[in-house]
């Protein structure tokens, strides 16, 4: 049965639109023991205004923030803390997708001022605020890399992650983007196959940059958690033979802990060793989409059994009150290897494709942000139309 916080970890949410803080005093929390005992950063799945709300949770141990088009479009559009700066953007004469990335962009900047003690305490190993180019951008290459190098120009923090979707078209924009010294969220990973693919861009990238000093050029590879059960589920029903029904709620998980196996396969060996000698840094794991949309799975089944080190959890709220209530800490990422490859081979027998999981997936995910983008633009020209109307 799952159980709702109603006291202590309602204080981790960010409220969004009021004015000033919530101003909570934070104490120790298991995000803190994350971190320090398994070597896993616990990151914050959402960004609004004021952003200053971000500072009990960072008390709280919360070190870095992931932020995406869907994250905006319900932060702008149920808030009245950007119509200031909107009014005045229309005002000026930008049109609604140059006022919307202005928008954006002074989010960006001051959560990152919030989180660079982070980033300069860890030499540029934590203390992100991620950014995702434009979605409209999925299967257009050199589009996606003259994005990200904008917006890594006008954003100019050390810590901030452009992020860039790991569509077959965009695997090469990685490469590119690395090479010329950006770091790099990558987003939307569902498979193994293209997750290797990501990590492959990432070492290309980094021998491409001619850099004597890789330390500051970093990423992560974001690859999504719940969507992936919430698909294979729906396929094993359709099945509906007792051993289907058995691995509802266990593809994710397996999935992500070959993941886990596959990142220390690629991070070693000659080739990482002689990236080490000029500084470079691991491309950590982030385990993304970790909310449980199953409401019979226990509320920490995308965080709980996913801890390793090297490795990034992002959570919205839902997911960060639950473990900050009642998650263990402990290593549990390779604690059953076996297990998992078990369950993967399982699916497979079963008829469940992988490769085709990870392409809807990606699609959907691609669709759903396409969608959240369009939706917001054609909110603010709505409100840009009737500022027009209040200004006559």
């Amino acid at each position: 049965m799952r159980t709702f916080i109603k006291v202590a970890p309602l204080e981790l949410s960010v409220k969004c639109s009021q004015s000033g803080g919530n101003g909570s005093s934070a104490k120790r929390t298991t995000l803190h023991d994350l971190y320090e005992q398994e070597g896993q950063s616990p990151w914050y799945d959402n960004l609004c205004r004021p952003v200053t709300d971000l500072l009990p949770l960072i008390a709280s141990g919360v070190r870095g923030v992931t932020s995406n088009p869907a994250i905006f479009q319900k932060a702008i559009s149920s808030s009245n803390a950007y119509n200031d700066q909107f009014r005045e953007l229309v005002q000026s004469g930008k049109d609604i997708e140059a006022a919307y990335w202005e928008l954006v962009i002074k989010d960006i900047q001051d959560a990152c001022k919030l989180f660079e003690s982070i980033y300069d305490e860890t030499n540029g190993g934590d203390g992100y605020v991620s950014v995702e180019v434009s979605p409209r951008l999925a299967d257009d290459t050199q589009g996606t890399v003259e994005a990200a190098k904008w917006l890594h120009k006008v954003v100019n923090r050390p810590n901030v992650y452009i992020k860039i979707p790991a569509t077959a078209p965009c695997v090469p924009s990685i490469k590119e983007v690395i090479s010329q010294g950006i770091s790099v969220n990558v987003t939307l990973i569902f498979s193994l196959a293209r997750y290797e693919e990501v990590i492959d861009a990432y070492l290309d990238g980094l021998e491409a940059s001619g850099l004597s000093d890789l330390s500051r050029v970093t990423s992560v590879a974001s690859f999504f958690v719940s969507r992936v059960d919430t698909l294979i589920d729906k396929m094993l029903e359709k099945i509906g033979t007792p051993e289907a029904l058995d691995l509802r709620g266990k593809a994710a998980v397996a999935q992500a802990a070959l993941a886990y196996q596959l990142y220390q396969k690629k991070f070693s060996g000659p080739r990482w060793d002689a990236l080490v000698k000029k500084g470079a840094k691991k491309q950590r794991l982030l385990w993304a989409s970790t909310s449980v949309k199953n409401p019979a799975y226990p509320d920490t089944l995308y965080v709980a059994p996913l801890i390793g080190p090297d490795t990034v959890s992002t959570m919205p709220d839902q997911a960060l009150q639950a473990f900050v209530d009642h998650g263990a800490v402990s290593r549990t990422i390779d604690l059953n290897v076996s297990e998992a490859e078990g369950i993967y081979s399982a699916l497979e027998k079963l008829g469940i494709d992988w490769n085709y999981v990870g392409t809807q997936l990606e699609l959907e995910g691609v669709d759903s942000f396409k969608k959240s983008f369009d939706s917001l633009l054609d909110t603010l020209q709505e409100k840009a139309n009737s500022l027009k109307l209040v200004s006559l």
